[in-house]
């Protein structure tokens, strides 16, 4: 359960879509920055395309992936009919998709797979494609992991695969053990 706690609040700092912020400078408002090999943009489209070697930095989390597409939509556009011109006020993160060796770092904890979604205005984070997250020894496994980030659950699914089915390896704490003493 602590690990699928992390995995949920580690998401959660990545998901630039926070609602009201304070003036201090939380993880989640602190600044992002994504570097690739290539990096496109439409503006007609609202999204932006990093490629090759994608890493993006968001205070201590790391997420590294071979591709990753930031989705936007418009929000509160306006429309000079004397100029003939358009200008969006704001712009908010709609989707961002990550593909190819995606792996999420946060301190000790990783989480990996082979795709990432994350859906702005449902809150809801998938990690799919062999998708492991673990800190230390422990580790949870599956073909997929759902995060409901306003429900606070997540939901591991096994592929259909016949024989495959979800893992969980959980170490217990050594915390609280006597070591035996020596006579």
């Amino acid at each position: 359960m602590r690990l699928l706690t992390f995995f949920i609040s580690l998401i959660c700092a990545f998901c630039w879509t926070s609602g009201a912020m304070s003036q201090e400078e939380t993880e989640s408002t602190k600044p992002i920055q994504i570097e690739a090999d290539r990096m496109e943009t439409s503006q007609e489209n609202g999204d932006v395309l990093f490629s090759g070697n994608v890493q993006a930095k968001q205070g201590d989390l790391n997420i590294q992936a071979d591709e990753m597409t930031v989705l936007y939509s418009k929000v509160g556009s306006r429309q000079d009919a004397f100029a003939g011109t358009a200008e969006n006020l704001t712009r908010k993160i709609e989707k961002i998709m990550a593909k190819g060796n995606v792996k999420i770092v946060q301190g000790s904890w990783v989480a990996a797979g082979e795709t990432m979604d994350f859906n702005a205005d449902d809150r809801i984070v998938i990690l799919a494609g062999n998708a492991k997250a673990w800190q230390d020894k422990n580790m949870v496994s599956g073909e997929k992991i759902v995060l409901y980030l306003d429900e606070g659950k997540s939901v591991v699914e096994r592929s259909s695969l016949e024989g495959e089915r979800v893992k969980a390896f959980i170490y217990p704490s050594s915390q609280g053990k006597k070591e035996p003493e020596n006579p």
